[in-house]
């Protein structure tokens, strides 16, 4: 199953040939177990056993009930019976001529008619051929009136009376005999013609019978005209004439109010029995003979007009007129059936095995393969090419530079395509090669120019610079993987201004920040050392005895650190600048007497106390050498301990 209309109205190919040319069974056998596993073949299924015929097959039909699919084909002339319940071929009997045409006359398979081309009518039970009856000219179609139980036969060639007439006959099922044929006008005849008529002998090529309405019966002859009879009369009611080449395919509506035609010009038109001028005109595009027309009906109630050649199926829209979708098969189409109330369609054809088209928007699949429904939803979902496979696209210049525009009309191996052609894949490198005997070179050095491209990709690269918030840009890229960057908040234009606008920059300083990022280093380094510095210098203001000494020791120790450690430090005005002593625990006891608090809130460089002190120890304690400060914030070399030696 694979899908072979990719648009707006989808069509997929359950079942039939992809090549023109049928494959010896030896090679079809050898392609099949050897495509078994590849990737393209998983969604290939056998819908019907046995759906095929040796060499053709010529009509196919399906039942009222939908449970059965009968079909006709060559060589040896036989026809089958498929059982949909089963999925499988019910029986196939074969018969001394051809089959032209069939029709069945009960609701499922039991009963048959069908039409042989050797001048005869088998009708078919279970059991066999049950009865065989020959015709006084050859047959062209069938059609059946369920009211009266006749078979209709429209034929070739002018009656036997002299009357100058074709003829229709009519086969009583109820009596077992032939009534009077019905006469339509098909022209005259070439003089000095024979009993059958001569070559290009006028005849009724088609019938269609309103059988669910009014019952008119339709006949269209080779000289363009339709002539309507009404089977409780027994007359011609009307006829409808002026139409351009011979008149292949009949169908009415469902309402019975509307007639489609189609001619051997390929011209399709739709009719209203109220009115002699068409409500709409087709062109087929092929220029070949309508072999089919059906009129269809979406789940919408929407109406369709389904016409085909033996190239194209297309699928017109009735009331507007405008191309639904198309179907083109490899091979020849010989008769195209729909299966009831369902999107699926059924082809015979030239090739060997028959297809089975599947329309989603037509309708949903048959009950007996409901599956298709599933499939259909999970190949929507794959990703597919729109292009041929192993085809490429040239230009009819491309084609003069390659020397290949001798070709055009003359293979399938070019396939006209809009502008161009779709070339097969191997004639063309064959060409290219012909016009470029470096192609191998060039070839080559593109590979490699691709593979160092490949390998330069899965290097690291440098992130983008912005113009704000360039931190938070880095945070995101670190833990982040790469491949997923363009995809994430720097490849979202809904998040652009963040990195462009300065309003949206993020301040790292203020209080919410520092509450959610608690371990990060705000402002750099020189911030955390300056903070480091102001609450060193608060604490020694806050003490009552600050030694200078001790000052200078401590802003050594600062610069022997690195910048990124941060040390935090108490200072104490007992200690100046030494170990401190131990003291007895009578001296720690609290002293009676008049205690004396000093203030804490000492503000300069002096402090002036006026708690009463020995002059002993005035004396004892040697003065310090004044220091001298520098305004350029450096230490003077003059207190430096060598110094003093």
């Amino acid at each position: 199953m694979k899908l072979t209309n990719p648009g707006a109205v989808p069509v997929y190919t359950v079942s039939g040939p992809s090549t023109a040319r049928p494959l010896p069974e030896w090679l079809a056998r050898r392609r099949k177990r050897s495509a078994k596993y590849e990737p393209e073949e998983l969604n290939n299924f056998e819908l019907l056993q046995n759906f095929d015929f040796e060499e053709a097959s010529n009509c196919v039909r399906v039942s009222e009930d939908g449970n059965w699919i009968m079909s006709s084909g060559t060589y040896k002339p036989q026809f089958h019976v498929h059982n949909t319940q089963e999925l499988s071929l019910s029986f196939a009997r074969h018969t001394k001529s051809e089959n032209t045409t069939f029709i069945m006359l009960s609701q499922d398979y039991t009963k048959s008619v069908h039409l042989q081309s050797d001048r005869s009518i088998e009708f078919h039970t279970p059991m066999g051929c049950h009865y065989e009856v020959r015709l006084p000219r050859f047959g062209r179609d069938l059609a059946y009136l369920r009211q009266s139980t006749e078979v209709l036969i429209p034929s070739v060639g002018l009656s036997a009376d002299g009357s100058g007439m074709g003829e229709v006959f009519r086969l009583d099922l109820e009596r077992g005999q032939f009534l009077r044929p019905w006469q339509v006008d098909v022209g005259e005849d070439e003089p000095g013609a024979g009993l059958q008529g001569s070559i290009n002998v006028g005849a009724v090529n088609v019938a269609a019978v309103a059988e669910s309405t009014h019952g008119l019966c339709a006949f269209g002859t080779t000289v363009g005209t339709v002539e309507f009879y009404d089977p409780r009369s027994r007359n011609r009611v009307a006829v409808l004439g002026g139409q351009e080449g011979e008149i292949t395919a009949l169908d009415y509506s469902r309402d019975g109010l509307s007639l489609a035609l189609g001619t051997g010009t390929g011209i399709v038109q739709v009719f209203d029995l109220r009115n002699p001028r068409p409500l709409m005109r087709k062109d087929q595009g092929m220029g070949l003979p309508i072999k089919n027309i059906i009129h269809l009906t979406t789940p919408t109630e929407e109406k369709k007009l389904l016409t085909a050649d033996k190239r194209i199926i297309k699928l017109w829209d009735e009331q507007s007129g405008d191309l639904w979708t198309s179907i083109e098969p490899t091979v020849d189409i010989n008769h195209v059936a729909h299966v009831p109330d369902s999107g699926m369609l059924l082809t015979a054809n030239e090739g060997k095995q028959m297809h089975s088209f599947f329309i989603p928007n037509l309708g949903l699949a048959p009950r007996w393969c409901h599956f298709l429904d599933n499939m259909v939803h999970e190949m929507e979902n794959e990703k597919r090419v729109d292009t041929y496979d192993n085809y490429k696209f040239l230009t009819i210049p491309e084609l003069k530079q390659l020397s290949l525009a001798h070709l055009v009309g003359k293979t399938n191996l070019l396939r006209p395509y809009m502008h161009g052609y779709f070339v097969h894949s191997k004639l063309y490198d064959q060409a290219r090669l012909i016009a470029n005997p470096y192609v191998w070179e060039e070839e080559r050095a593109k590979r490699v120019k691709e593979k160092v491209e490949k390998a330069r990709e899965s290097r690291i690269r440098g992130v983008k610079k912005v113009k704000v918030n360039q931190k938070l840009v880095d945070k995101i890229v670190d833990r982040s993987d790469k491949k997923k960057i363009a995809a994430g908040v720097l490849g979202d234009s809904r998040f652009g201004k963040l990195f462009e606008d300065e309003e949206f920059k993020v301040d790292e300083t203020s209080r919410e920040f520092r509450a959610l990022n608690p371990s990060t280093q705000v402002g750099g380094q020189d911030v955390a050392v300056q903070h480091v510095k102001d609450d060193s210098s608060v604490t020694s203001n806050s003490d009552d005895e600050s030694d200078p000494e001790s000052e200078v020791e401590s802003k050594k120790k600062k610069s022997k650190k690195s910048k990124d450690d941060v040390v935090m430090q108490v200072s104490s005005s007992k200690i100046a600048g030494g170990k401190a002593k131990d003291t007895a625990f009578g001296q720690r006891a609290p002293r009676t007497g008049r205690v004396t608090k000093a203030r804490t809130d000492v503000v300069g460089e002096q402090k002036i106390t006026f708690v009463p002190e020995s002059k002993k120890k005035k004396q004892a304690e040697p003065e310090a050498a004044p220091t001298r400060k520098r305004h350029d914030g450096r230490r003077s070399a003059s207190t430096n301990t060598f110094r003093r030696l």
